[in-house]
């Protein structure tokens, strides 16, 4: 993927020039021996950033068809982004401000797979994607890349681009082959100071080294993703050499120094903070990607002393960061004289209605899809209980992809291997009502937009994967109080990296340690062979070693396909046509302490 020379220049190496800005000047007097200071000349420049948007454009639920809640009072939607942007150009002055992204925009809600996939914004005379049209009116002036940019292919992904009127920045997403920048690595803007010189200030974006895993179908052979602290080490100073006065970081990437990829890559997956440690020059750092809320982190410089602020607001939407810069004018240039962040919460602002305006009808038309009916259900399934008993919406979902692979399999020579297939509880709250089956409703189940791929595994493998998984639950003492909320997400693992796989049955005693939990592990009753192969039909992040599960990523792969498993889902059901649990829901494994049920 060349880098476009022309359209780098314009967007980032030649500077942008603000309107002239408004300088404060504060004289400070110097009593000592009676002398005075010359007036000392001062400047504020605000920087505002969102990260993780991923789709939420206004403040609506489209898996309930409802305005959006929670138990929080959180709002969500870029609408809502646009009203606190306006209000802090109005108080600072537009031409004393910048407002960047830190990435994953176009995918993460029934929204963008429709602009992807439905009305594709890659078609003959396609649309403009609406996350483009909106941030284009609101104004951005950069965003860096997400990982989940790339979840629909490069071809999406440089459309996505081609439409924005700001860079999508990615120092360390590079040509495979010729290493260099695929995307522009920064946007220079250049203030014009009243009374003073100009202030330059430098954007560096860096994104998530995981892509080369979790979209590898996608980027192997085309593009590399270095380490964020290699190459912001080599950008950083560059732009400091190129005059800039002030650098920003935007990383999707977040700041606890960890990895959910164990040893897959050299590369820190959150590294924001080992990046504001170890580069000297960054100012500041928007930190995206692992969607928790940082109001302001101050990290010391191990090489200059100087604190570098990190500031992460809140995914979808729901937080604005705002940084603000104090600078001083010294031998002609500007410095950064202090940093500091806060946040600024959506739920206290209404949607700005230049953009409900703007893109009603494409929201409309999303209403319109997600409600189809595909089919009618039974009894109503749920995941509420699902992370710690067998619950049959997920059973949908394996026997969905069990029935997929053994399609595709059909006449090769794997076709006489048993299948097994994993899946998670990604939803908490994922609802299937019985009556009317929607698109929605199944979208709720699958919210991710992961692919079906086989994998040859041995029983051994298929044994070592299960204990992995099951490293999930805090251990617990038999006799001792169950507390379901405090049972799961031991080691803080997430609940979709805990998995189910169906075509078995086993026990998981929590009573147990760690990698000695999968008790009475057996395959149609009779005790699992190690040696024996399996098929597992497993989604593509976990195919690609998301979340690090074992033998996984390195098994042969014997199929994959580029429809998403939602889809899969729906088309199930649609043929079916009436969704009940006595076709798909099985049994397979149970909670126990000391062989003692739990439930």
């Amino acid at each position: 993927m060349p880098l476009n020379r022309r359209r780098f220049l314009e967007n980032a190496a030649l500077t942008t020039t603000a309107a002239t800005l408004t300088t404060t000047a504060a004289t400070t007097t110097a009593h000592a021996a009676g002398s005075h200071k010359k007036p000392e000349r001062r400047h504020t420049l605000t920087v505002m950033g969102t990260t993780d948007l991923h789709g939420h454009l206004f403040n609506w639920d489209y898996y309930k068809d409802a305005t959006y809640t929670d138990t929080a009072g959180n709002s969500q939607g870029l609408a809502r982004i646009s009203t606190l942007v306006n209000r802090i150009r109005k108080e600072r002055g537009r031409q004393n401000t910048l407002l960047i992204d830190a990435g994953d925009t176009i995918q993460g809600t029934p929204l963008t797979y429709y602009y992807a996939k439905v009305d594709p914004i890659t078609a003959k005379g396609g649309p403009v994607h609406p996350m483009a049209r909106a941030m284009n009116t609101i104004g951005y002036d950069a965003a860096a890349l997400g990982n989940h940019e790339f979840n629909y292919g490069i071809e999406t992904l440089r459309k996505f681009e081609a439409q924005l009127d700001f860079p999508l920045l990615g120092a360390n997403a590079v040509d495979a082959t010729t290493l260099k920048p695929a995307f522009p690595p920064y946007l220079i803007k250049t203030f014009r100071v009243h009374g003073g010189p100009p202030l330059k200030v430098a954007v560096l974006g860096l994104t998530n080294p995981g892509i080369a895993i979790w979209d590898k179908a996608y980027v192997q052979g085309k593009l590399a993703f270095p380490g964020l602290e290699e190459q912001a080490a080599t950008w950083v100073p560059k732009l400091r050499s190129m005059g800039a006065d002030v650098v920003i970081v935007s990383a999707h990437s977040g700041a606890s120094g960890t990895s959910s990829w164990g040893d897959q890559l050299p590369y820190v997956e959150n590294a924001a903070a080992n990046v504001a440690k170890k580069v000297p020059g960054i100012d500041a750092i928007l930190v995206g990607h692992a969607h928790v809320e940082i109001p302001e982190l101050k990290v010391t410089n191990d090489t200059t002393g100087k604190t570098v602020v990190l500031s992460e607001p809140l995914c979808f939407a729901e937080r604005l960061t705002v940084f603000d810069i104090e600078l001083t004018l010294h031998k002609g240039r500007w410095e950064v004289e202090s940093v500091s962040a806060s946040l600024r919460n959506t739920n206290e602002v209404e949607d700005d209605p230049r953009i409900t305006r703007l893109l009603t009808d494409e929201h409309a038309a999303v209403v319109t899809y997600v409600n189809q009916v595909v089919g009618t259900a039974t009894e109503t399934l749920t995941t509420v209980d699902a992370r710690y008993k067998d619950a049959p919406i997920i059973d949908l979902i394996t026997k969905v992809q069990e029935d997929v692979v053994k399609d595709a399999l059909a006449g090769t020579e794997y076709a006489g291997l048993p299948v097994l297939a994993q899946a998670s509880p990604f939803s908490r709250t994922s609802e299937i009502p019985a009556g009317d089956v929607t698109i929605r409703a199944l979208s709720s189940l699958y919210v991710y937009d992961n692919t079906l791929v086989a994998k040859l595994l041995t029983g051994a493998q298929i044994r070592a994967y299960l204990e992995y998984s099951a490293e999930y639950y805090v251990r617990t003492a038999a006799g001792a109080p169950v507390d379901v909320d405090a049972l799961t997400n031991a080691g803080d693992r997430p609940d979709y990296n805990y998995d189910y796989v169906s075509g078995l049955t086993y026990d998981i005693d929590i009573a147990q340690p760690a990698g000695s939990r999968i008790k009475n592990l057996a395959r149609d009753g009779s005790p699992l062979d190690d040696s024996a192969q399996f098929v597992l039909a497993v989604n593509n992040y976990r195919a690609n070693g998301g979340g690090a599960f074992p033998h996984v990523a390195n098994a042969r792969e014997l199929w994959s396909e580029s429809t998403e498993i939602r889809t899969r889902i729906a088309e199930w059901v649609t043929a079916k046509g009436v969704l009940d649990p006595k076709d798909f829901a099985s049994v397979d494994w149970r909670l126990t302490r000391d062989g003692t049920p739990v439930f």
